[in-house]
Order: C-alpha cells, then structure tokens, then sequence
C-alpha cells in the first residue's frame, strides 16, 4: 500500500472536524423557542432555518434545502386533509388548491408575520439602498442607515414595494424552512401539529379568493382545536391527533348518509 493512499484513507477514517457553532446563533434558537414554547431548537440548525440564501453569510449554510423539505411536508399534510374531508367530492382539482393555499407569497404574507419572522430572518432585498430612498422621496444624507434600518422604514411607509423586494417570497422560504427544521429535528407527528394549529388556521382567508376553499373551513378549525389549538403544546402524544382525524372521517360520513337516505326515499 503505497504512502500517498495510506494517508488518505487515515484521513478518511478519522472522524469530521466538528466546526464551531458562532456566538451569535443562539438567539436565533432562543427566538424560535419562544415562538413555539414546547420545542427547543439547536442553535445550528435554527441558524439554518433564519439565514436565507441572499445574505452574505450564506456560505455558511442557509436555508435552503430545509425550505425544499418544508415545502412537500405542507403539501402532503394539506393533500392528506383535502383527501380527508374531500373523499366524497370529485370535482376538486387538489393540485389547483394546494397552489393557491400554499404558494410563498401567500405564506410569507399570512403566517410569517403571525411568527413574526421579519425581525430576525437575515436575508437581502433584491433592490438597491438608492431604489429605497427613492420609493420614501427623501434626500440621501451623508450618514446611510442600515440596509435592514432602510428596507423597514421603506416598507413602512410604501406597503406596494413589498412584492418588488421579495419580501413576501423570502418570508414564504423562511415558513417553509422552519416546516422543514421542524420535521427534521422534532419528527412527522410534530410537524403534523404544527400544520393544523400553526399554519392551515391562517391560510382560511374567508374574504378572499386565495387560501384554503369556504367549505372545509369549518373542518380546519375542528381539527386545531382537537389538536390543542393554536397555542396547543406541538410535542402532545402522536395518538391526539390520530384521534382527531378519526373523529373527523366520522363526522364527515355522518353528513354524507343522510343525504343518500334522503336521495333514496324519493
């Protein structure tokens, strides 16, 4: 065995270098941990899940991948309860729905703020610092603010550049990335949880044309109440909330029989 191969396979053996984990990461843990009480995130990956992949200490991870991962973990939750409460319907288009419940704008304008992820996600806006000031029509002064000090002064006094920015989309990232962290570190049946109590309730939009059909309102609502509500502890055992959408199959049957009894004595 020559010396060269020797050396890499020693190097390949030993154990990965654990990289220090920065002074500042753990108030992005502290922060999560107060927005969801009953879990406790590891300063690491709560780092991950509020670094977006704009800003510059991205290259240190961002979030990414989990945003990825949350975002098939809202679809198959909210597929799963269409499929549910849905079963004896077929004129719906469930690719249709889960578009317009869950795209990242309508996320990152309905749930984030509920988390209020704004004030501690590190991202950068796609415009410049002049396209601000310009947007707030006031000279530019000698002493720049803060990039992050102009965007919210800007955003606060002209809600229309909002989109323009990104705002709402990178938001939308950080709901679906914190879905992602969550599933990876606490599991499916927190994740769960997490969906019905955190996320579907604040997607219902009753006056508007986006968010989750009128119909099944009533039937997102049952379901986060039986989960504990929106201030319900998210690490509850697995078998509340199976019981839950059992309970609800069965209302959703006992308001189908009457209808084919109905139909079949006339």
């Amino acid at each position: 065995m020559s010396r060269i191969f020797r050396r890499s396979l020693s190097s390949f053996k030993r154990a990965p270098q654990q990289l220090p984990i920065p002074e500042d990461s753990t108030q992005f843990a502290a922060y999560l941990n107060n927005v969801f009480p009953s879990l406790h995130f590891p300063p690491e990956l709560a780092q991950r899940i509020l670094t977006h992949g704009s800003h510059k200490t991205a290259v240190h991870g961002h979030n990414g991948r989990l945003s990825f991962v949350g975002r098939r973990v809202l679809e198959s939750y909210y597929l799963l309860f269409l499929h549910s409460v849905a079963r004896n319907q077929n004129q719906h288009d469930y690719e249709y729905l889960s578009s317009r419940a869950l795209n990242s704008y309508l996320l990152g304008e309905h749930v984030a703020p509920r988390w209020s992820l704004g004030r501690i996600l590190r991202w950068t806006p796609t415009v410049s610092q002049d396209v601000l000031l310009a947007h707030k029509n006031v000279k530019k002064s000698s002493a720049k603010q803060p990039v992050e000090a102009e965007l919210e002064n800007a955003l606060m006094e002209n809600p229309g550049i909002v989109r323009s920015v990104g705002l709402y989309k990178v938001m939308g990232d950080a709901v679906q990335s914190v879905m992602g962290g969550v599933y990876h570190q606490f599991g499916g049946s927190v994740a769960h949880r997490l969906f019905h109590t955190r996320v579907l309730p604040h997607i219902l939009l009753p006056d508007k044309a986006e968010g989750v059909p009128v119909e099944f309102h009533h039937q997102a609502l049952a379901i986060c109440e039986r989960m504990g509500g929106v201030d319900g502890n998210l690490l509850v055992q697995e078998l509340a909330s199976k019981r839950a959408l059992s309970e609800l199959e069965l209302e959703a049957v006992e308001t189908v029989q009457p209808k084919r009894v109905a139909a079949a004595s006339a």
